[in-house]
This record gives C-alpha cells, sequence and structure tokens, in this order.
C-alpha cells in the first residue's frame, strides 16, 4: 500500500503560511523522469543476485567487496576490503583513524554476533587535567577538532577480530586492492570532493584549535587545494601504512612503529594521546539487543552506541495503526517525532560506556515502559519538554555504512567513523590517515554516566542494525549520519514493515530528521526542538505539523545514508538498496 502525498508535483511553485516558496530544486520530483514500474518515487529497481551481494557508499568499493567474494572470500573478509577501500576513496566519513561496529549473521552457529570496536581516551588525561585544559582556552566543553577530542582509533583491532572468527582470506588479500588504489590513484566524485572542501575550510581555520595542519594539506591537498570531481587521487602514505598492517597484524598498529609514530607526534603537537593507550586497546564482543516489531526482530548493539534510541523508538511506535494514518502523513510524522524524543531522552541520560554505568536495558527495551511513555504523547500538540522519571526507578526495572553477504549465508552489517566527517584535523606524520575525534561526545558534567574519565569509551552515535523473523536472517542494514540513525532505523523498519516497500523504495522515500532532543553531552531540549523533513513532504502536511507546534524546516541535507541487504529465501535471492543521496551502489553476482 502506497499512500504517499506529492502535492503540487507538477506546479512550479507552492506557498505556504509562513511565505516558504516551494520551487526549483525543492521539489526534485517535478523535474525527474518516469519509471514505468515500482513506486513514482523510487529512483531504481532494487538490485537481486543469488551468490553474493554488497552495498557500499562508494561503486569502486562495492566492486571490491564483490572481488574477495568471488575469490572464495567470506562476507567478512569481503566488508574487511571494503571498509578498507572507502577509507582512501571517503576519507570525509572514515577511516583507519576511527572506530567500528559491527553485526554478523554466521549461518554455520546459526547466531547472531556483535562487535564493539571503539576507542578510549587518554589515560594520562584525568577529568582535572581536561577540565583545566579547557579552561585555559576558555572553554566549558570539548572542541571538536585538535587533540583534545582524540580517542584510540578502534577500527583495525575491529578488523583482526572480525577476521579472526570469520575471515577465509588472508588480511594481506584483503587489503591489497586498498593498497593498490592507494597507490595508483583513485578518482573521486562530485559528494567527496564538496565535502573534502568542507573539511578543509573548518580545519584551516585560525579558530578550529587544530594544532598541526601541514600533514593535512600534504595529504589530501596535494596540489595545495581542494581535489575536484574526476581529480586522481593518490595516497602513498597510506598505502604503506596499510602495508605495515597486512604484514605485521594489528600489532603494527597498537605495538610497532604506527603507534611509535603517533606517539611521537601527539608529544610534538601537545597532545595527550600515547603508545600506552593502543597498547591498552581492545576490542569487545557484545550480545545484539532486540525488539520485536509486528513480528519482526530488529536487533542493534547495545551502549556506548546509540542503538537501542531505534529500538525504543520501535516499541512506542508498535501501539499505534501507522498504516492507517498515511504514509509521511501529519499523524504518522507526528507520532515518530514525539517516539524519537521520548527515546533520546532516555539516550541523553543512560547511554554510556557500560564498563562505567550499566544502563537499565531491561527496563529500557519492555514494552511496559514503551506504554508509560506512550501515554506522554499528545496527538494534538508537539512536545517541547520530556517529562522524566527519576532515574533510580529504572535503575530498578561524516560515517559509512556498508553491508555484504555471501554464497554460504553469512551476512554482515558494518559501520564505521571518524566523527564530524573527516575527524579532528590531525594526520600524524607520514601515516596518511586522520585521527578521530569522538571525545567530543564526551559530557564533563559530574555524575552522568558519559562524563569524561580517562581510558573510558564515549558515547558513540554510529550503530549497525539487522533483523531476523522466525528465528532466520532476513535484513542487514543501515543509515548513517550522527542523531540521524535511530530514526533514521525506525523510519525504514517502518517503511518496510508497515508500508510494504522494498528495499530501494524504503531507502529513496523522503524522510524527516528531528533534531534539539536532549544530549549525552548534558543539554536539555526545552523547546521541542527542530523538526526538518525533505522536500518530497507535501506542504499541507507541513503547515499541519506547524499548527500542532512542530518547528519544521523544509530542504535537503543531513537525512543519512543508508544501505541495506534481504535475503529471500522463498526466492533464494539477496535483494539490495543503495543510497540515492550519496554515491552508492549495491551490486551482486
Amino acid at each position: 500500500m502506497r499512500t504517499i502525498i506529492f502535492t503540487c508535483f507538477l506546479i512550479g511553485c507552492c506557498m505556504t503560511g509562513n511565505n516558504e516558496v516551494y520551487a526549483g530544486d525543492n521539489w526534485p520530483q517535478s523535474t525527474r523522469g518516469d519509471r514505468n514500474v515500482g513506486a513514482r518515487f523510487a529512483t531504481r529497481s532494487q538490485v537481486i543476485a543469488k551468490n553474493g551481494m554488497a552495498a557500499t557508499s562508494i561503486p569502486l568499493a562495492t566492486q571490491v567487496a564483490l572481488d574477495i567474494l568471488k575469490k572464495g572470500g567470506s562476507a567478512v573478509d569481503a566488508a574487511i576490503a571494503a571498509n578498507a577501500a572507502i577509507g582512501l576513496m571517503e576519507p570525509t566519513g572514515n577511516g583507519i583513524g576511527g572506530d567500528i561496529f559491527a553485526i554478523v549473521w554466521d549461518p554455520e552457529t546459526k547466531k547472531l554476533y556483535g562487535l564493539n570496536g571503539s576507542g578510549r581516551s587518554p589515560l594520562g588525561m584525568s577529568y582535572d587535567a581536561l577540565a583545566a585544559e579547557l579552561k585555559k582556552r576558555g572553554r566549558t566543553d570539548i572542541p571538536a577538532f585538535g587533540s583534545l577530542p582524540v580517542s584510540v582509533p578502534g577500527t583495525v583491532d575491529g578488523w583482526f577480530e572480525l577476521h579472526g572468527k570469520f575471515g577465509k582470506l588472508s588480511m594481506k588479500e584483503n587489503l591489497a586492492p586498498a593498497i593498490s588504489y592507494a597507490r595508483e590513484g583513485v578518482p573521486l566524485t562530485q559528494l567527496i570532493t564538496y565535502y573534502m572542501t568542507v573539511a578543509g575550510e573548518r580545519y584551516l581555520d585560525p579558530k578550529s584549535g587544530v594544532e598541526e595542519t601541514e600533514n593535512f594539506l600534504k595529504t589530501y591537498y596535494p596540489d595545495g587545494k581542494a581535489p575536484v570531481e574526476g581529480q586522481v587521487f593518490k595516497n602513498l602514505d597510506l598505502a604503506n601504512t596499510l602495508s605495515m598492517i597486512a604484514d605485521g597484524g594489528r600489532d603494527a598498529f597498537y605495538k610497532g612503529a604506527i603507534a611509535d609514530t603517533i606517539d611521537s607526534y601527539m608529544k610534538r603537537i601537545n597532545g595527550t594521546l600515547r603508545k600506552a593507550d593502543f597498547e591498552a586497546h581492545n576490542s569487545e564482543w557484545v550480545e545484539p539487543q532486540s525488539v520485536n516489531y509486528r513480528g519482526y526482530d530488529v536487533f542493534e548493539l547495545p551502549p556506548n552506541g546509540q542503538g537501542i534510541a531505534a529500538l525504543q523508538q520501535l516499541n512506542i511506535l508498535e501501539g499505534y495503526d501507522l498504516k492507517s494514518m498515511g504514509h509521511n502523513s501529519a499523524d504518522y510524522l507526528h507520532v515518530h517525532t514525539e517516539s524519537k524524543k521520548l527515546a533520546f531522552e532516555d539516550r541523553a541520560r543512560f547511554y554510556a560506556d557500560p564498563s562505567y554505568y550499566k544502563a537499565p536495558m531491561d527496563r529500557l527495551l519492555s514494552k511496559e515502559y514503551a506504554i508509560e511513555r506512550r501515554a506522554l504523547i499528545d496527538m494534538t500538540k508537539a512536545m517541547k519538554e520530556v517529562k522524566y522519571p527519576d532515574p533510580d526507578v529504572l535503575q530498578d526495572g561524516d560515517t559509512i555504512y556498508l553491508t555484504v553477504a555471501d554464497k554460504d549465508g553469512m551476512m554482515v552489517s558494518l559501520i564505521q567513523s571518524n566523527y564530524r566527517g573527516m575527524g579532528s584535523g590531525l594526520v600524524p606524520d607520514g601515516l596518511g590517515f586522520m585521527l578521530q575525534d569522538r571525545g567530543e561526545l564526551f559530557t564533563l558534567k559530574k555524575g552522568h554516566p558519559n562524563v569524561y574519565a580517562p581510558g573510558k569509551r564515549p558515547f558513540h552515535t554510529i550503530i549497525p542494525a539487522f533483523v531476523m523473523k522466525d528465528g532466520k536472517p532476513l535484513m542487514s542494514f543501515g543509515l548513517m549520519g550522527g542523531g540521524m540513525q535511530p530514526q533514521g532505523h525506525a523510519q525504514i523498519i517502518t517503511n518496510m514493515i508497515d508500508f510494504g516497500m522494498n528495499v530501494q523504495e524504503a531507502g529513496d522515500v523522503a524522510r524527516y530528521r528531528h533534531d534539539g532532543s536532549s544530549q549525552p553531552t548534558g543539554e536539555i531540549m526545552t523547546d521541542g526542538g527542530t523538526l526538518n523533513v525533505e522536500s518530497g513532504m507535501a506542504f499541507s502536511v507541513v503547515e499541519e505539523l506547524r499548527s500542532r507546534g512542530h518547528k519544521v524546516k523544509v530542504g535537503k541535507g543531513g537525512y543519512g545514508g543508508y544501505q541495506m541487504i534481504l535475503w529471500d529465501e522463498k526466492q533464494g535471492v539477496y535483494k539490495a538498496a543503495s543510497e540515492m543521496r550519496k554515491d552508492g551502489q549495491a551490486a551482486g553476482y
């Protein structure tokens, strides 16, 4: 059933009561060609293949994954190979200076495995030392860029943990495509060069706080300026770094020459990350958490990530007949937004490194708690703030995403990021990659579960997802983009389960993004936040939402990047899709 409303589809200009003009690029459907089959908003058919499938944010990386599968590699081998390649091809979203999370369906043991590959804060930087340094800089929060938000990169260790359990090819074979592309060069896309330009503007701003930028310029602006679309980009330093990892394993990164280089670099710029922090690092295998949504078991990873916010939102939404409301209707968008606010209030208060704080998971994910929270939603008006129970009561009770599936039935849901696009702005001498800035996501509020501490993992935004049906694997998917991710996951699930969209339609249809909820970094929502919607939403719906008290903005940007693979057991094929808002590709064989 499709009840998408495209008001003013062929009208050149529509005016709202707020004098907001919908015209030109604001109505992409008005200039899009027609398809003979499927939903009118879909960009293409879903991709279907029998033997293997890969969906990534970069077409060349998708081909890398397929090549690995055809060589006899597992889905994990292919995911690692693609992830390494994307670190070169899409440095604006990820790289080996960042963290990694994954969910793997293993057909041999018939079990889901979760990996938390996030790194920790420097052991040598105490809370008081950090507070003193911030005071000296005239700040009361952790900055976005420079050395202070840098935490240990977890990606390389995550690769080797995944490979140790599920790999078939050698890591040399898995990293070879990325090394080759880094040496020979890869032509950059329109979107990537745009974000590389934006990144440079941030880091090179004298007020950015980035202590050293010569290495950024040398690595990413080899001609002294931002690359342009189609320019062949080489990164010989990254090729050498990946070669060291291929030859020396994870210890080359965490105990050898790479850690030594980063240690020396951080000392040179007066940063606090040290080799001892790398030596102490380890990934953690975790149990994926789930809720049942209308007969489908939806899985996310537990904190320090934000995945269970999607599960909490789905629990609340399950109490509504979304199908009868109509997709992207005012009622539909209202309950989605209000349920997101409720889930994010818990996210702000309870999600943190479980080694330091045990969130009340059973209570947060219970259907009973969802009923209590759902009762706070008023269909006639938007919540400005969330009335919250005593936390003790509960005690009792830009990122890349990729997914790969192989001929044996293994499915991998993998997400990896540097945070804030390219990361901290700091590129260690001669290594060819940027360090992440995840430490910005700590709070300095004492007593908060997510308060900064040395050797602690910060709250994390990147989340892979998986869906099972009757104990069997069904969907491996993700939707990247900071706080967009949980609400994006909830939208994809309701698109498919409530409205019967296929995997491509579920990603192409117009989305919403609510901003301004309370945050794990300490901010509290008092004004209801802002509801952003894409221009595919009917302007009459926008006006109705505004009449209920939502602050609505219409426009492009910030709605995430989606990939999915679905296993159709009845037909014996994989069905896949990739994000039309980015450069991605789904392909199989």
